[in-house]
């Protein structure tokens, strides 16, 4: 199976263009006007956007690489591929949960909302808008997760979400059997190896290691989608952010063993 390299230039509702010159081959942009109103109004075109060219992808036989600069693409994709009739199991790799509600969230930053969104939890106007339906939590695995809110604590704690907090016990535990959706946040990555991230959160898994786990899952031969979560690109002077990060996408895609 070929990947399909699928980019959407925006951080939310700001431009990221440097994520259109990462010189990928066989990539579309998903360059969707931005709708009007609230932020969740201005991004949805995205999100409907990103599901039309994930299903299309898949329908021609290909797997399709999402590179976005926020996880609330993750809601395209997955519902790009239910549409084209896959049901995965959810792998996502954050520094943070993406778990809060507009009940537990500090900050009210959309951007740490997307995955209780997926399973249903909160805020629904982004999931209605791709047409997606909401996945079980026990189809979830959120590995890492090193910096939660408390009240994200909490609700992981109450729920059937498989929280993973050290990586490496993914090259160790069995996986779920049929196809899987990884969706990869950069700041995932110790920022010893890739600082140039919005959130940074101390601490987490080294390059090295994380290669080992998506060194792993590529060796299933079940990811059947990737998306990536980008690191901020106007401040990676040196460009080193991108290559360890764009080198753990090459291990996860299976081209680098």
């Amino acid at each position: 199976m070929s990947d399909r390299f699928i980019v959407t230039p925006y951080f939310l509702d700001e431009a990221y263009s440097q994520l259109e010159a990462l010189g990928l081959s066989s990539h579309v942009a998903n360059r969707q006007a931005l709708g009007h109103g609230d932020q969740i109004a201005t991004i949805s075109p995205l999100l409907r956007g990103l599901s039309d060219l994930v299903c299309d992808a898949m329908r021609r036989g290909e797997r399709p690489v999402s590179i976005s600069g926020d996880c609330c693409s993750a809601i395209g994709v997955l519902a790009g591929l239910q549409r084209a009739d896959t049901n995965p199991t959810l792998i996502w790799f954050d520094a943070h949960g993406d778990f809060n509600t507009r009940e537990t969230t500090p900050s009210g930053f959309l951007g740490g909302m997307p995955l209780a969104m997926i399973v249903g939890r909160g805020e629904q106007r982004l999931v209605e808008a791709a047409d997606l339906r909401n996945l079980s939590e026990r189809q979830v695995i959120l590995a890492d997760a090193r910096d939660l809110d408390p009240g994200e604590r909490e609700a992981l704690e109450h729920s059937s979400v498989r929280l993973v907090g050290d990586v490496r016990t993914l090259l160790e535990e069995g996986l779920p059997e049929g196809p899987l959706y990884v969706h990869f946040d950069t700041d995932v990555v110790n920022p010893m190896d890739a600082p140039a991230q919005n959130y940074l959160a101390q601490g987490g898994p080294s390059a090295s290691e994380l290669a080992e786990v998506f060194a792993r899952l590529a060796h299933t031969n079940r990811v059947v989608a990737i998306s990536v979560s980008s690191w901020n690109p106007n401040l990676d002077e040196d460009g080193r952010t991108k290559r360890v990060c764009m080198g753990l996408l090459d291990v996860l895609r299976g081209s680098l063993k």
